[in-house]
């Protein structure tokens, strides 16, 4: 029966990172079924599950606190399930662009889980605006809408938030 193992590691940034830990993973008899990696300021962060048969995950747990030194990267790991149907939601995507200020994060958090939705994947970026430098924001969430929740109702809702907030945003299905 195959066991999933979380991963979560942060390190210096260098080349080579993502090879020795991956190379750290495979020498376990493990495979990565799902990751996200980025740097951060001068940091490498990744997020992995990794499977494989009981023993193998047990081996790569072993090696995990061994290899931190050796790999300059603090690592914590956790054992994890597949994760539980979650019957009826419909995924969205929504994408919201602004001028960067504090709260925008907690204010879109705030707005879903009030209504007992799920962010399911958060992605978010700083960048300058074209023509002016000014300091821009944008976030990118993956939510699960409850299918009973009437969508038309949540997205008037939701678009009206942000126009209170001044963030310009979308919120559109999830497509294939």
């Amino acid at each position: 029966m195959k066991r999933l193992l979380v991963i979560s590691a942060l390190g210096k940034d260098r080349p080579g990172i993502v090879d020795d830990l991956a190379q750290l993973i495979l020498e376990a008899g493990c495979n990565i079924e799902d990751s996200r990696a980025t740097v951060l300021g001068g940091e490498f962060a990744v997020m992995l599950m990794c499977s494989g048969q009981w023993n193998e995950v047990a081996k790569l747990e072993a090696a995990l606190p061994k290899s931190s030194e050796t790999l300059g990267m603090q690592i914590f790991c956790r054992r994890t399930d597949n994760r539980s149907d979650q019957g009826d939601r419909l995924p969205y995507m929504v994408e919201v662009v602004a001028l960067d200020h504090p709260g925008i994060v907690h204010n879109l958090a705030n707005f879903f889980s009030a209504r007992g939705i799920n962010i399911e994947d958060l992605a978010t970026h700083p960048y300058p605006a074209a023509h002016t430098g000014s300091p821009m924001f944008a976030v990118t969430l993956t939510v699960g809408i409850p299918a009973g929740q009437h969508i038309g109702t949540l997205r008037e809702e939701f678009l009206d938030h942000c126009d209170q907030l001044n963030l310009d945003a979308v919120m559109e299905p999830v497509k294939g």
